[in-house]
Formats: structure tokens, sequence, C-alpha cells
């Protein structure tokens, strides 16, 4: 089979004659006597498109032959039409050479060495053997970039083993007595590969790198390039300037002006929290002043409605700071349901987290804590009036028990 991709990567239409077809798995497998479909690569995805209008899904080589995928069986077998998903094929073709491009970046400007890559089908990522620091990857794209603009011509040879040694190749595959397909990119970088890609780095258009985060020993760089880096960017500009236009500033001005209002916004929280300290003060003597008393212990049991978990957990504490306290807060958040329990360190009635634990089975949850405190939250909000009963009627049976002992 004659692999026509490889004379011309642009091709999007052409007619072909099918020579084999093999069922498998409710599929069929069709060879041509030619095809412009690229199989799947070493790193590259396969072509997408149709055969006589019927879906192609996959291709794929083996035994030197290239296999079309199809979930119909095709009922023309001469002269059959044949178009490839070219906006498919061409972002692929421009991720990939990014990703060389970058690679190669990498390793002339700092000598690391790339150890895996994957082309996705948002994004892309390279792992490195070892980790660089936030400007150095600045440096890399802007070198990378460089090389884009530069409109450099793609090179493609078929050289033997003995033309290979010449050449300073990272790695060279052993084929005896064949000739490799090896990639060329001026003097940046040489590769072997049977994948393809755009004649010339300018159709790479640009190259973002959108996240990087340690991995292993080293670090994984994500980034996209063509047209994917292009609408990226263009959604985010349009979400500048609509930012901009909500603040009420321009394009230039907007870091500014968010800063400013993180600032008024943390010393308005930092206000906020000190008035709800004093609100919780007060609350806590009126609360203090009603709570059920058990003997000489004070119980208070509330269930609260959309209580904000911090405002709750500050005011148990505070409850608890006073002698001989318990308290048993549930707080309803949607369809979820949370429990807070807390005692005073001078009572040792009860342990909080082995009630908690005890309880919190009547609201399918989970939780835990200390001797003092505990918490936890479950699915079942609807029995949480239960689940606080069954909590102070075990509080009120170790109270009984202890003071007959």
């Amino acid at each position: 089979m004659e692999k026509l991709y490889y004379e011309d990567q642009y091709k999007t239409e052409f007619t072909a004659e099918i020579v084999d077809i093999i069922e498998k798995n409710s599929k069929y497998h069709v060879e041509l006597n030619g095809t412009y479909f690229y199989p799947k690569g070493t790193g590259q995805p396969c072509d997408t498109g149709h055969i006589n209008g019927s879906l192609v899904i996959s291709v794929y080589e083996e035994n030197n032959k290239i296999y079309h995928v199809l979930e119909v069986k095709p009922l023309k077998i001469h002269k059959v039409k044949c178009n490839i998903h070219f906006d498919l094929r061409y972002d692929y073709m421009q991720q990939h050479l990014g990703q060389h491009i970058l690679t190669a970046c990498i390793s002339n400007l700092f000598n690391l060495t790339t150890i895996g890559f994957n082309l996705g089908l948002t994004s892309s990522t390279i792992d490195l053997d070892k980790g660089i620091c936030a400007q150095e990857i600045k440096d890399c794209e802007k070198k990378a970039n460089d090389i884009v603009n530069k409109n450099i011509k793609i090179e493609t040879l078929n050289l033997t083993n003995s033309e290979l040694k010449k050449l300073s190749l990272k790695k060279v595959p052993v084929k005896p007595g064949e000739k490799i397909r090896v990639v060329k990119i001026a003097d940046i970088d040489i590769f072997p590969s049977q994948d393809i890609y755009p004649n010339s780095t300018i159709e790479v258009q640009l190259i973002k790198i959108i996240k990087f985060e340690k991995y292993k020993t080293g670090i994984r760089i994500e980034f996209i390039c063509g047209q994917r880096a292009v609408s990226d960017y263009i959604s985010k500009f349009e979400a500048i300037e609509k930012m901009s236009k909500l603040l009420s500033c321009n394009n230039a001005t907007i870091i500014s002006k968010v800063e400013n209002l993180t600032d008024e916004l943390n010393k308005s929280l930092t206000k906020g929290r000190a008035l709800s300290s004093k609100v919780a003060t007060y609350e806590v003597q009126n609360m203090l002043e009603e709570a059920e008393k058990i003997d000489d212990v004070r119980i208070l049991k509330f269930i609260y409605d959309k209580m904000d978990l911090k405002y709750a957990t500050m005011l148990a504490t505070k409850l608890v700071t006073s002698p001989k306290v318990i308290v048993l807060f549930g707080v309803k958040l949607q369809d979820k349901a949370n429990l807070l329990f807390m005692c005073s360190k001078d009572l040792k009635i009860i342990r909080m987290d082995s009630l908690l634990k005890d309880a919190i089975t009547l609201i399918d949850g989970k939780g835990g804590g200390s001797e003092f405190s505990a918490q936890g939250g479950g699915k079942n909000n609807n029995n949480l009036d239960s689940t606080l009963d069954y909590a102070l009627s075990k509080i009120k049976e170790n109270i009984i028990s202890s003071s007959k002992n």
C-alpha cells in the first residue's frame, strides 16, 4: 500500500480501490491500494474521515498494511471516494511540530531531557527529567515562538544507517538494510519520525505554555499551539474586556484595580470577623442562660439552617470555654447535614469523638475528632433531629450513670 500522506499531508480528498475487507468484532477493516489517511503513530493520533460516505473511526498499520476501520461495510470497491477530517489532522500536526520545537529549546537552553510527551485533544504535555523555574520556562516559550516566526522549512529525509551515523541524532533507530525517515528543523533539531508535520514552523502560529507542575523527579509542562492557542488568546482577551467594563477601568489598569478591590475586601472581611466575634459573644451569654441543665452540666442542642460552618464552630468554641458545657450542633446545608459536638475540658462524662461516631450513622455520614471536639457530615439531613436527640439521650445516660457512682 502506498503511503500517500508522506507525498502530500494537505490532501483532503482522493479516490482509491479497495483491495481487502476484514470483519472483526462487527467492524470492517478496509485496505486500500493507496491512502492519504494517516495511521496512528508513536505519538500522533490517526486521521478520521469517510470512505464512500461511511465514517472512518480509526486507522492503523499492521504488517506493512494500513487498515481503515469502518462501522458500515462498503458496498462499492472500485473508485471509492475518500475524504479526511483535515481540521483535526492539521491541529495535531501543529501540536506535534510545536512539541518538537519546544523540546528542542528546552534541551538547547538548559540541557534537559524530555522523557515523555502526550498530544491531547485539548492540550499537550511534555515531561522533563529535571525541574526548571518559572523564568526559565518563559525563556523556553519565547525562544520557541522566535523559531516559529522565522518561518523555517521542515525537511524530511530518508537515510541509511550509515548516513544517520553522520548526524547528531540523540537516538538512532536500528533497521539494517532499510532507510529511516528523518525530520529536520534547520540546525535546531533532527529526529527520526514516521509522523506528519506542517511544511514550515510558521504554521504552528503560536506556542503557549498554560501550566507547569512537579512530576515525579522532574516537571510536566502543559502547552497549546496553533488555532488552540489563538482561540485561547481570544477567549482570555474577551474575558479581560468584560472585566474591564464591570470594573469601570481599561485593560492596562485592571490588575491594579483588582488588587485594590482585594485589599478592600480583606479589610471588610477582617471587620466582619471581628463583628461576628462580638455578636457571638453576646449570643453565647444568652444561650448559656437558656441551656438545659442535667445535674450541673449545661447542654445546648441546636439545629441551624444554612449557617456558616465557621461561625457555628466559633460559637461552639466560645460556649465550651465555660465550665461543664456540652454543645450539640446540627447544620443543614442544602441536602447535606453537618454535626458539631464539643464539650468543656473539665468534663470526662463522654468522649465527643465516640459520641459522634455512634450518632452520625443515623445521617449516613462519617467524621472524627478528639475527646473534647468532633465533627462530620452526612447525606440524610431529614434525620438530623433524631440524631441530636439520640446524642442527647446518650449524654443523659452517662450523666446519670456517673452521678450514681
